[in-house]
């Protein structure tokens, strides 16, 4: 049995997820996604290392634009296979990417006018990296699958879906090749999340796996207690009230979105803050919010309860969700304290960009980040410091309060990572640390080696590796 892992994305950096697995003529591709990080996007336009027609099928751990952004790329060169993922990923995902493709066609025209402006040539083509109609092509190419169920893939090659705790629907897979009368295990860590997280169920534990696959995106560090978090938004939101500002909240659409909505809810419950106008610009966030309501059964118990008494993040009181880019721009013509939640996490594009201009340098205002900043991109600049950003193609000068909140990351840290391997019911043959920064994996990876003694090796990307 020769079983070759070939490592196509998120190898020593964030975004970009792509690794594939290839057994005697199977070729399976675990996770597209799009990168994200400035310096690596000319890799998005790059042709796939294998042809797509020859991959047999994808299996998709999440529906976050780096895991699954590149899917329709794929298939418009040439990837007629099945697409795996559980259902509620499927419903995510779709909308994700048709919401990336009009973005990128948006973003496209915009360049190509303004390059044309400005007379000079852009780094990337001045086409969109993929369409609407690209998107909408591998809709049909979506297989569901259930958690904890075998889906057979080929001949000799099973997979299984658990919960990863991570995001709506989100799993870590196990594949499981049989070949020759041996059987090898091989599982895809996914995105993994944190125990006890508002909305979702915890993640699995007690896995079993010759080799592993592992993220690392907070593999050198430690969260800060969650229980700081809604008094860190209790006092974001009063003292901008308090001084007349806005709060610009930078946010993942998906679960990042709901999951700050969901804080809001309670700190208005508890009268903790006072009632003001909140925004959820997004209109791909608003789609997604309808795809949770859609889902109980993935809810936890506490999310459940407050469902039924009506009184989840559903029923927000001041909450309104914007559609049209002229009910968006409205916003910023309002007076009076409004907090503005929009897209995207990072703020590389959408709507947030529109609000950081109108709102970034002035004093009285506030932009409180909630999600992970990569390496290279605009929201990474903004919390790292600097007095002047780039905006659309102006410069900016920063003067709003800029707040972070770590606690609110959907992944898990280096100890919870750890605990997370320490359920293995065996230790596994060799561990592979993926989908961190380089610093981020090399730290995890000695960690892992300090603790455990197990085999660990931190891919390089493009590198490829033989399994025994």
């Amino acid at each position: 049995m020769q079983i070759k892992l070939s490592f196509l994305g998120a190898a020593q950096n964030v975004t970009g997820s792509r690794h594939l697995l290839s057994v005697d003529g199977t070729t399976i591709l675990v996770d597209c996604g799009l990168y994200q990080e400035r310096q690596f996007g000319n890799r998005n336009w790059d042709s796939f290392p294998v042809k797509p027609s020859g991959i047999d099928a994808v299996l998709l751990t999440h529906a976050h634009l780096d895991h699954c952004g590149l899917l329709p790329k794929l298939v418009k060169d040439g990837f007629k296979g099945r697409i795996y993922c559980t259902d509620a990923t499927a419903d995510l995902a779709k909308i994700i990417l048709l919401d990336s493709a009009k973005i990128q066609e948006e973003d496209s025209e915009h360049k190509l006018k303004r390059h044309k402006k400005e007379g000079r040539e852009t780094q990337y083509p001045e086409i969109p990296l993929y369409t609407v109609e690209d998107a909408e092509a591998c809709f049909p190419q979506f297989t569901t699958v259930a958690y904890n169920a075998s889906t057979n893939i080929k001949d000799g090659v099973e997979a299984e879906f658990f919960n990863a705790g991570h995001v709506l629907g989100s799993s870590i897979i196990r594949v499981r090749i049989h070949l020759d009368g041996q059987e090898r295990v091989v599982l895809f860590s996914g995105d993994i999340g944190r125990p006890n997280r508002p909305i979702i169920q915890d993640l699995a534990m007690g896995q079993r796996a010759d080799y592993v696959l592992i993220e690392s995106t907070y593999g050198d560090r430690l969260h800060e207690d969650t229980e700081d978090i809604k008094k860190i938004i209790a006092e974001v939101i009063n003292s901008t009230v308090k001084a007349g500002g806005n709060i610009i909240v930078p946010s993942f659409a998906l679960e990042r979105s709901q999951e700050v909505l969901y804080y809001i809810n309670e700190l208005l419950t508890d009268k903790a803050i006072p009632p003001l106008r909140i925004f959820l610009d997004s209109p791909m966030a608003s789609k997604i919010t309808e795809v949770f309501h859609r889902h109980p059964e993935l809810f936890d118990e506490e999310m459940t309860d407050s469902v039924k008494r009506n009184s989840s993040l559903f029923n927000t009181p001041g909450l309104e969700m914007t559609s049209d880019v002229e009910e968006s721009k409205a916003i910023n013509k309002m007076k009076g304290p409004v907090m503005v939640i929009a897209g995207s996490g990072m703020c590389n594009a959408g709507r947030v960009k529109h609000h950081l201009v109108n709102n970034i340098s002035r004093r009285e205002n506030t932009v409180m980040f909630v999600g992970y900043q990569a390496a290279g991109t605009l929201g990474r600049q903004i919390v790292d410091g600097v007095r002047e950003v780039r905006i659309l193609g102006q410069q900016y000068p920063v003067r709003a309060r800029i707040v972070q909140i770590h606690g609110f990351s959907a992944h898990a840290d280096r100890d919870e990572l750890l605990k997370w391997l320490l359920g293995f019911q065996i230790p596994p043959r060799e561990v592979f640390v993926v989908h961190g920064e380089s610093k981020s994996a090399k730290s995890f990876g000695e960690f892992i080696r300090e603790k455990t003694g197990w085999q660990v090796i931190v891919p390089q990307y493009q590198q490829e590796v033989l399994l025994d």
